[in-house]
């Protein structure tokens, strides 16, 4: 367990080294303004152009934070999975690390932790700004706080667990595929309630949303955060909190099974065919 552990923090380091040495630290402290506040300004003007302003509307915070805390989604399951092609690719390092003493599964999830923490500040100056400049109805008074942090925190382990599953995939495919990350996680955007409630979608689709663990988990955040807001709306007001909770760890779990499995079968195929070492050269 210590050897997993120390493997899970040296990736985790070095891949913030690789995340944040890319430039000078005032460049990177900008891009980690503008990124993140240039995506909500899109879903803003959207809505302001919808609702004629109507940003005191429960609707704008139910969205806003939903869009918001979707950032997690792509950063941690993009993380994990993009460590394949870059130590496989650019770095051409992969084949090292298959064969020191570590396990590949725990280098993958630290290699993820990078992108999580700058997920996170991207997380914090979304929401900021909404405070600051949008009326967001959040009050942090009134914050369940040990009902989102247990959220949260279990949102993460479920999405590192997804990454998994993917990076097994990537073991598979060649580079030009290295946006399956980002891909995945922009189509599951419209089946999560991220900013619109599953009820709007055609009744085929609807099972989708319901299926994922990603509908419960934005729920569970909303009504840690506004409440009465997030209860406000009708696909999952008739589930309790602890229901909520239950079908979150259910769905984690099985889907952690699942990524587990998928992983093993990938990697060992992986091997077998010569593909830790592939490097794709058109």
């Amino acid at each position: 367990m210590l050897g997993r552990l120390r493997t899970f923090r040296i990736a985790a380091w070095l891949g913030w080294q690789i995340e944040s040495n890319w430039t000078d630290p005032f460049l990177f402290a900008v891009y980690s303004i503008v990124k993140p506040v240039a995506g909500a300004a899109i879903l803003v003007v959207m809505y302001g152009v919808i609702t004629r302003g109507d940003f005191s509307s429960p609707l704008f915070s139910y969205i806003y934070l939903g869009n918001a805390f979707y950032i997690y989604v792509g950063a941690v399951m993009a993380g994990i999975s993009w460590a394949v092609i870059d130590d496989r690719e650019h770095y051409k390092t992969l084949k090292y690390i298959y064969i020191s003493p570590v396990r590949v599964p725990f280098y993958l999830v630290g290699r993820g932790v990078a992108r999580f923490l700058t997920g996170t500040i991207s997380v914090m100056i979304t929401v900021m700004a909404g405070l600051l400049f949008l009326n967001l109805q959040l009050d942090l008074g009134t914050v369940n706080w040990l009902m989102f942090i247990s959220a949260l925190v279990l949102g993460v382990v479920m999405l590192a667990n997804l990454g998994l599953l993917l990076a097994g995939v990537t073991l598979l495919i060649a580079h030009h595929f290295f946006l399956i990350g980002e891909a995945v996680a922009s189509a599951l955007y419209l089946f999560s309630g991220a900013i619109f409630p599953l009820d709007v979608l055609p009744d085929w689709l609807r099972p989708v949303g319901f299926a994922i663990p990603l509908t419960y988990w934005l729920e569970l955040l909303r009504r840690a955060l506004v409440g009465n807001v997030a209860e406000a709306f009708p696909t999952l007001s008739n589930f309790s909190n602890t229901q909520l909770f239950g079908i979150l760890v259910g769905l984690t779990v099985g889907f952690g099974l699942l990524s587990t499995l998928i992983f093993r079968w990938c990697d060992h195929q992986a091997r077998e065919r010569g593909l830790i070492d592939m490097v794709t050269n058109y």
